[in-house]
């Protein structure tokens, strides 16, 4: 048996292996500290749902100071007390200084995005370092390329081995919930599912542009039976094409949760189009993607040599199958590779 104990992902039109290797051990990578910088505390981005609290002169122009008394010498005191207790300026890291710079930029275009980052880290690097501020700064927008790559990825290969059956969007209703707790009660709600019911999903929070309220949407797998309440078709009104439209809202997260849409995932091509849609939120927000338990991007199949066409990607490591082929499991056969089979074979991330 030529590739024992191989890993095997869907890129959406073929199977490919990767054939189990033994590697030396690599040496252990020297961890570059980063310099620990003293940054003033107004400079920094605010951190996200935080509201920036009004100036003192602010104040004063919204506040009818008539309307008071004069405050005590005690009370002045207790108030500069507090004041000064505030603190000017805070320790963090440079890398953690660009990621919030990177984060503040997110919506530029790249270039624009990159110039802009370099204005606001100029400040932080001694004028005899500028040279390698664009170093730095080329350096870290790479590796935030190489992690989106990565989360690309992996997303793809997770979705590929599972059977979606819905695309689901939740929005938060203030009637209902704070966005708070929206956000915390949908997903224990969603993760009990998972454990109990076999439900399957990947998602991502992100805000309206418009009126920035708060979304949940995600691919879901929902088992037959296990679907709370009932799926009513709703004639309604977009405000976003202009049009009447029907969706299909589920009466259980209705009266829970607030307005929801589930719509029916029938092909590949609406597949493809979800995760697209999806990708692109955390691509733009930088909001992480949520996966229920039980996605893996990988099972663990025996390849036979009949079963591969040729070997492809970097240095030919990779083996591309053949549509059909056989799955065996520590050389025990365990049936031609189909949804049922995959299911039945050990898995791995």
């Amino acid at each position: 048996m030529p590739y024992s104990g191989t890993k095997v992902y869907f890129d959406g039109s073929h199977y490919i292996a990767i054939p189990h290797t033994t590697r030396p051990p690599r040496r252990s990578r020297k961890v570059i500290d980063e310099d620990i910088l003293e940054v003033d505390n107004n400079s920094l981005p605010l951190p996200e749902n935080e509201e920036k609290q009004p100036t003192k002169e602010e104040l004063e122009k919204e506040i009818n100071f008539d309307d008071f008394t004069e405050a005590s010498e005690e009370d002045n005191k207790v108030f500069e007390e507090m004041e000064a207790s505030k603190p000017k300026t805070v320790k963090i890291n440079r890398r953690e200084l660009f990621d919030k710079f990177y984060m503040q930029s997110l919506d530029l275009p790249k270039k624009k995005r990159k110039k802009a980052i370099l204005e606001l880290m100029r400040p932080y690097f001694k004028k005899e370092n500028q040279d390698s501020l664009e170093s730095y700064v080329t350096r870290q927008i790479e590796r935030k390329d190489k992690n989106m790559a990565a989360r690309r990825t992996r997303c793809y290969r997770k979705a590929n081995l599972q059977n979606f059956n819905y695309f689901v969007t939740f929005t938060y209703s203030n009637e209902k919930h704070t966005e708070e707790s929206f956000r915390k009660k949908l997903t224990i709600y969603l993760n009990n599912k998972s454990s109990r019911n076999g439900w399957r999903y990947i998602g991502v929070w992100e805000r309206s542009p418009e009126n920035q309220r708060l979304h949940f949407h995600g691919i879901f797998y929902i088992p037959e039976g296990t679907m709370p309440g009932i799926i009513t078709q709703v004639n309604d009104y977009s405000f976003k094409s202009h049009n009447r439209q029907i969706t299909m809202q589920n009466s259980y997260f209705l009266q829970n949760f607030g307005r929801n849409d589930f719509e029916a995932i029938e092909d590949k091509m609406l597949l493809s189009q979800s995760l697209i849609y999806i990708m692109k939120y955390i691509e733009k927000s930088g909001e992480k993607l949520v996966y229920s338990r039980g996605l893996y991007q990988y099972f663990i199949s025996d390849i036979m040599d009949d079963d591969v066409i040729c070997t492809c990607g970097l240095e030919d490591k990779k083996l591309l199958l053949y549509d059909k082929f056989q799955c065996l499991n520590d050389g025990e056969y365990v049936g031609e590779v189909s949804k049922e089979t995959i299911s039945k074979m050990p898995k791995s991330n």
